[in-house]
């Protein structure tokens, strides 16, 4: 599906060069003279370079639509992530780079969507919030205001967050696996 330069989105998976490519940001820009145009940077999604390409209005990419399929995650085998189809039962190797830092969100047996290119998976979509559990918070310290003051804490997967003074070890709270920031206290 064709689409306009202007009209590229953070997450549209774009053909650009012979390859495939995710708009990460964007950023339109309206010079004084001159026509308009969107600098969007881009990573490739199949050996991970970024970029920074400026689209006219005039100018058209191909927009590339993926297959996603639900699998579930098994286990890590050196820097290979193993994913189980849900439906086949089939089992699949992912590197880690596949993810990025995200990876270390994974838990045995979570759900994941998988997106495939011509049956070739190039992303894993994690779910938007985990649980994790601290395993080690710095004391509060006396006098600090409660409105703006984070302190920093180790999750039990090495992760390494800001989270409220009140929190303290041993607590299970919800973090954003893309962000890894503290979200809430977990029920």
């Amino acid at each position: 599906m064709k689409i306009s330069g202007v009209d590229i989105r953070p997450g549209n998976i774009i053909e650009y060069e012979g390859g495939i490519w995710r708009a990460v940001k964007i950023q339109h820009t309206q010079p004084g003279k001159g026509g308009a145009y969107m600098q969007v940077e881009m990573k490739n999604l199949v050996d991970g370079r970024k970029t920074n390409v400026r689209f006219r209005s005039a100018e058209t990419v191909e927009r590339v639509r993926l297959d996603t399929k639900d699998f579930q995650y098994l286990y890590r085998d050196g820097d290979l992530l193993v994913f189980m189809d849900k439906d086949t039962y089939e089992q699949i190797s992912i590197p880690e780079e596949v993810i990025g830092e995200p990876a270390a969100f994974l838990q045995d047996g979570m759900d994941v969507v998988l997106e495939l290119y011509e049956e070739r998976p190039i992303s894993v979509q994690l779910p938007s919030q985990i649980e994790a559990t601290i395993v080690e918070a710095d004391a509060v310290v006396k006098g600090q205001t409660a409105s703006s003051s984070y302190k920093p804490a180790i999750l039990d997967n090495g992760v390494r967050v800001m989270v409220p003074p009140h929190i303290s070890s041993g607590t299970r709270i919800v973090v954003d696996p893309y962000t890894q920031e503290y979200v809430k206290r977990a029920d």
